[in-house]
């Protein structure tokens, strides 16, 4: 089949769109407001796009709280969601008005970050701490402007839970991240490969 993105014509009972780029990795954003507030927002429109220096983004669909908080703070922190703590990565994603706490909605202690000001989930096993580069708000091809928003952060203080290194490195079958599909469906990482890059 094909179809054009723009009449959406493709007779499915659900936009494929985002179940072909899948799976795509779920950055769980903390950050706080002026009045040091905390938020917490898991982002599935998420990854790293550089690593000298390490750069992050995520994208919001609207100028959510995320967003507002991190442009008037110049912080923000990833936590990487796991398997473990699915429930509450669910739970935090909840419509809550302004200033109320994902965190305590969704009965998660916060720890202090080392280099941001910005609290970060305390059970995460791995946390990336962050510092605002630049918000982009996207375009159309006709130049009009959507209601989309990237945020880029470098990455400044990363923290990983001794449990999940195994053999000197980051064993992703132990930490199982989570990822998000299309439609409702999320997934996780339970088996690996190898495969050397040829020489020219």
């Amino acid at each position: 089949m094909f179809y054009e993105t723009e009449t959406n014509d493709h007779g499915l009972p659900h936009n494929p769109f985002k179940a072909i780029v899948a799976p795509r990795p779920i950055g769980w954003i903390s950050s706080v407001d002026r009045e040091g507030r905390p938020n917490l927002a898991p982002y599935s429109f998420f990854n790293c796009v550089a690593d000298r220096p390490p750069v992050v983004m995520f994208s919001s669909s609207g100028y959510k709280d995320s967003a507002a908080n991190i442009d008037a703070t110049g912080e923000f922190v990833c936590n990487m969601a796991s398997y473990s703590l699915k429930d509450e990565m669910n739970q935090s994603s909840a419509a809550v008005p302004s200033g109320e706490s994902e965190f305590e909605l969704a009965g998660l202690e916060m720890a202090p970050s080392r280099l941001v000001k910005v609290p970060r989930v305390a059970k995460a096993v791995t946390a990336l701490e962050c510092k605002h580069l630049q918000t982009l708000r996207l375009k159309t091809l006709k130049g009009d402007e959507t209601d989309n928003y990237v945020i880029f952060g470098q990455v400044v203080g990363v923290h990983i839970d001794d449990s999940i290194i195994v053999d000197g490195r980051v064993d992703v079958t132990v930490y199982k991240p989570l990822s998000r599909l299309g439609y409702m469906d999320y997934a996780v990482v339970t088996e690996v490969f190898e495969m050397g890059r040829p020489k020219a």
